[in-house]
């Protein structure tokens, strides 16, 4: 019954077994093999345009480069108050890009308000050296609290940082996720609503390291090549990495996993929401349920093998809890079997 997060889970079997086929013979290195010219294609092909990508570790190098990418001198990026890179990332956004500031904007549902970014980005005005200036806004889609941004928001969300000539990154460590939830293709959910940048991840949905940076103008990154190497995010043998999306990409693999792990998340939302010893905080979207129940509850569960992570209310609902309650984050993944889920739901009601 691990529910800590899609993080835990290991690799999907058609993809170890990529790699295995992937690790013999010779391969040219530094992302020039032909399998990496592949992915490359692959990716033009998904996102229905031709598009730059780069391919690196982990979420948090692809979200740092990405604003590294587009920085600016006294640069300034505008985030929800919640997300993953202003609090989860250790300053890494700041490091890479040399001391580029994170601007929280509120929203609710972990979701940025437009009209709130709006307000933000004009306490920069252009002509006042001392504050800085604008250089990118990132969403995050699912949101950290396992909502999606509707496509009329990041088109609000987009309509703002045009007008203020700052490109919109979208953090996708759950792309999949959102992706399949929406029922929408990469295109539909990205450039075609004004997203100028992907961090494309998958090692949440099956792979075992593979995250790619993904510029829907390939000029928007014509120096990521050089602030990638510097950053020691270019990989020796970037086939290792091809043949991971290679595998993923293959007969829709990704789409088939991350609809897995939806279901799953949805079967335990259920499962919650009929239960009289714990409620759902809010409707999930994706693959992460958030749930309220008295703390001895959640000790007794997890003294009894369930694994998962305590999660602070979000700032908009200062009231949310009581103070015998906590809020839980329930995270499944393309691992996550209906047996697990159930007998999390019969344990809590036990």
């Amino acid at each position: 019954m691990n529910f800590a997060s899609d993080n835990w889970a290991g690799a999907h079997p058609l993809i170890s077994q990529r790699l295995l086929e992937a690790s013999t013979g010779f391969a040219a290195a530094y992302g020039a093999s032909e399998l990496d010219r592949q992915i490359e294609q692959r990716f033009n092909e998904l996102f229905e345009r031709e598009v730059a990508v780069y391919f690196v570790s982990t979420g948090t190098a692809a979200n740092s480069l990405a604003l590294a990418a587009v920085n600016r001198p006294g640069g300034v990026s505008f985030c929800h108050r919640e997300a993953h890179m202003l609090e989860d990332e250790c300053g890494a956004p700041e490091f890479f890009t040399h001391g580029a500031r994170l601007a929280p904007v509120d929203g609710d549902h972990g979701k940025i308000d437009p009209q709130h970014l709006q307000a933000e980005i004009q306490r920069f005005p252009p002509d006042f050296v001392h504050a800085g200036q604008p250089m990118a806004v990132s969403i995050t889609q699912a949101t950290e609290i396992g909502t999606l941004y509707q496509l009329d928001e990041i088109s609000a969300i987009a309509e703002v940082a045009r007008k203020h000539n700052v490109p919109l990154h979208m953090d996708g460590a759950r792309f999949a996720n959102a992706l399949v939830a929406l029922d929408l293709t990469p295109a539909e959910m990205t450039w075609k609503r004004g997203v100028d940048i992907v961090s494309f991840g998958a090692t949440k949905n099956g792979c075992w390291c593979a995250e790619a940076l993904v510029f829907m103008d390939p000029k928007m990154g014509r120096d990521l090549p050089f602030i990638r190497k510097r950053a020691a995010q270019l990989f020796s043998k970037s086939r290792f990495i091809a043949c991971q999306f290679e595998a993923y990409l293959q007969d829709d693999l990704w789409l088939q996993l991350a609809r897995h792990a939806n279901a799953m998340a949805g079967r335990l939302a259920a499962g919650i929401s009929q239960s009289t010893q714990a409620r759902l905080a809010w409707q999930p979207h994706a693959n992460e349920v958030f749930a309220i129940m008295d703390k001895a509850r959640s000790e007794l569960l997890r003294e009894q093998g369930a694994v998962f992570y305590p999660w602070n209310p979000p700032r908009a609902n200062p009231n949310l809890l009581q103070p015998h309650e906590v809020l839980l984050r329930l995270v499944t993944s393309f691992a996550t079997e209906t047996p697990q889920v159930d007998r999390f739901i019969e344990l809590l009601e036990s």
